[in-house]
């Protein structure tokens, strides 16, 4: 006899939220039927997101989608696929293997914890995190960017009429274009 080896795989199935909401353990059983024909052990299956598609599916505008971790032989993925297209229940469904996710994020998912807040380190890069001030300094430079041709014509009078001023008397060049990006974006707001 031989020896299956089941490996983790994680499927995102997208249901009609209609009948997400008119049936939900009747729609929880179709893909528990669809994943015991396959032998796959379910691990853990919990919703995910109700959402409006970016595009009409079977004349639908919402969609339920239930996040699923399951083992299964690598060979039977295609049957489940297959399945998932005969069914009425489920549009779409998308398997990926777990193997190049850190094993930290995986459980996270599989028990359904929040993700990390952006204050916190990151698990993937471990960099320690950035002060709350220093995003929103970022966001107003970032913003002046696809200005970025109007620049210089708007520095050299906006640094004309403002080069007397009291305020950039004492500062340095940088805090003189902070200064001018700041009051050029006032109005836009």
């Amino acid at each position: 006899m031989e020896t299956v080896a089941k490996r983790l795989y994680e499927a995102m199935f997208l249901v009609d939220s209609a009948q997400a909401a008119a049936d939900w353990e009747g729609t929880l059983s179709v893909i528990n039927n669809i994943l015991q024909r396959a032998d796959a052990e379910v691990v853990s299956m919990r919703k995910w997101q109700e959402r409006k598609l970016a595009y009409d599916i079977d004349r639908k505008t919402r969609g339920t989608y239930i996040l699923c971790y399951f083992k299964v032989d690598g060979r039977r993925i295609r049957g489940i696929e297959k399945d998932v297209h005969l069914s009425e229940k489920v549009m779409r469904v998308l398997v990926l293997t777990t193997e190049k996710r850190p094993a930290d994020m995986l459980e996270r998912d599989i028990t359904g914890q929040p993700e990390e807040k952006p204050g916190e380190p990151s698990s993937e890069t471990g960099e320690a995190p950035t002060p709350k001030a220093e995003p929103a300094s970022e966001a107003k430079t970032d913003s002046d960017k696809p200005a970025a041709s109007e620049a210089p014509a708007d520095a050299d009078t906006a640094s004309g009429s403002d080069a007397g001023s009291p305020e950039e008397a004492g500062g340095s060049d940088d805090s003189a274009k902070q200064e001018e990006a700041e009051k050029t974006q006032e109005p836009a707001e």
